[in-house]
């Protein structure tokens, strides 16, 4: 019986056989098997196996969505040490939702109504820059925003935008956020 590739694997194959050549998003999408989670899989060979592949970020002749594999040789990696415990304590801490775009565990995404929101855990200094996996350098990021985040940390907005939002939402959305609220703070 034959084994079953994972897409991290048919991704390192592909970028190691293409050294030097750049490649799109769409392109690596489909060697990833067209996996939604494909971007993931790119980082955690940059981060988990130090491969240097080069995106837009890091050579200014890349367009956004290409990248590049310059050499073959992985440099040190960084090892994973965010435990189950850190984990759950950054989701709860974050009550479940991305810190980026609002978006709640297990409903469906705001940009994205077919799938489901699941969430990940995201440094907000990432480890390449110095940062650290204490929980105070932790957030939840939905699967959406943590392909897109390389390294960007949104203003949460204020109490005043946060209204003004709602003033300006439907009578019924404005309903299902005082509902939200009271079911959150039921308490007060």
């Amino acid at each position: 019986m034959a084994r079953k590739i994972g897409a991290r694997t048919k991704l390192r194959e592909y970028f190691l056989n293409n050294i030097g050549k750049v490649m799109g998003s769409e392109e690596l999408r489909e060697v990833a098997g067209g996996i939604t989670e494909w971007a993931r899989r790119v980082r955690e060979l940059r981060n988990e196996e130090g491969y240097k592949i080069l995106t837009h970020n890091d050579l200014h002749e890349l367009k956004l969505g290409q990248y590049l594999l310059q050499d073959a040789t992985p440099a040190p990696a960084f090892k994973r040490d965010i435990s189950k415990e850190t984990r759950a304590f950054v989701l709860d801490r974050n009550g479940f939702t991305c810190q980026m775009c609002g978006a709640v565990a297990g409903e469906n995404h705001p940009y994205d109504l077919n799938r489901k929101t699941r969430l990940h855990i995201g440094h907000i200094i990432d480890k390449t820059q110095g940062g650290s996996d204490e929980s105070s350098n932790l957030r939840a990021l939905c699967s959406v925003c943590n392909e897109g985040a390389s390294n960007l940390t949104l203003e949460r907005p204020s109490a005043q935008k946060l209204l003004i939002q709602i003033r300006r939402a439907k009578g019924e959305d404005q309903l299902a956020v005082l509902d939200w609220l009271r079911s959150k703070f039921p308490e007060s």
